[in-house]
């Protein structure tokens, strides 16, 4: 399967993955029936641990930021991530007040096309102030997590892209100290810290390194558990991040049609994620990243994330 370094949240914005990267994620339009009931715990359920947020890209309800947060809500979500910078914050903190729906995070809404690995310095210096500007406007709304994508292979030997990176990604480490908000980097198909031509053996070992490097408790990773299945395994990866988890995103894979799915289907092991949470003793904040849909649809997504953390 291809699967590029495109934005995959320009692909929840836009309801569809081009044809040419790959199998489409599950799960864009109404509810469709899924065995729930199928998918035994076996007591190592996860509730009163996580709580349950989403992409803003995966509402497609029509009206105000307000009745879109409303929906939200009543589909079972807990708070939901914004896109930062370029975020209304005005109406944002109005639609929080009138629904009661927290922001827990943003995304950073530039990481693709604005990188910290790119080799002219003036694109990493906006790059900086991207990520320095989602961190404001993230606090102005009272969220704890903006979601970085660091950069793409692609755009340099690894050693210059790492080194590029570090030091750009430090430089707003102050801001997010001061302000109380996390840079969380994401494990994507970015060509970076991984093999993308591997196989289903490899480690978490160059996510640790990086993040360790940045050697600030404000940064860490917010793990998407379906990312990575293609390369490894998802339990064991959260074994090797440990207190480096701040966060958490989840979408279905399989590997044995090597395409994305729903939560609930593919074949994730669940159950050994739910085992190395606990081993890291996790608390926090799981993001659903899938294409999202109408009043129905999320709060069917709600319903497959109860079911495969066991938050019911």
């Amino acid at each position: 399967m291809m699967f590029d370094h495109f934005s995959r949240r320009g692909f929840l914005q836009s309801t569809a993955l081009a044809t040419a990267t790959g199998s489409i994620l599950a799960g864009t339009g109404s509810a469709s029936a899924v065995p729930l009931t199928a998918l035994a715990l076996e007591g190592d359920g996860l509730k009163g641990r996580l709580w349950k947020t989403l992409k803003i890209g995966m509402v497609k309800i029509p009206g105000t930021l307000t009745e879109k947060f409303k929906a939200v809500k009543a589909a079972g979500f807990d708070g939901i991530e914004m896109n930062a910078p370029g975020m209304n914050v005005a109406e944002t903190i109005q639609a929080i007040a009138e629904s009661g729906l927290p922001v827990d995070g943003t995304v950073n809404s530039t990481h693709w096309d604005i990188r910290h690995t790119n080799a002219d310095a003036a694109v990493r210096a906006k790059a900086l102030e991207s990520l320095q500007a989602a961190i404001r406007e993230t606090h102005a709304v009272g969220g704890h997590s903006v979601l970085l994508v660091v950069g793409k292979g692609s755009d340099g030997p690894e050693a210059e892209i790492w080194k590029r990176s570090i030091e750009n990604i430090s430089l707003a480490v102050p801001l997010a100290a001061q302000l109380g908000v996390q840079i969380v980097i994401e494990n994507v198909w970015n060509q970076f810290l991984y093999d993308h031509a591997g196989d289903h053996t490899q480690t978490a070992a160059k996510f640790v390194a990086y993040v360790d490097e940045l050697n600030s408790p404000w940064v860490g990773m917010q793990f998407d558990i379906g990312n990575h299945w293609k390369y490894g395994s998802m339990g064991d990866w959260i074994r090797q991040l440990g207190k480096r988890v701040m966060k958490l995103d989840i979408k279905g894979y399989s590997r044995a049609n090597d395409e994305w799915a729903r939560i609930s289907e593919g074949d994730i092991d669940y159950a050994d994620v739910r085992k190395a949470l606990r081993e890291i003793n996790f608390y926090g904040w799981v993001a659903a990243e899938v294409g999202g849909g109408d009043a129905a649809e999320l709060k069917h997504i709600a319903e497959e994330m109860d079911m495969v953390f066991g938050l019911v």
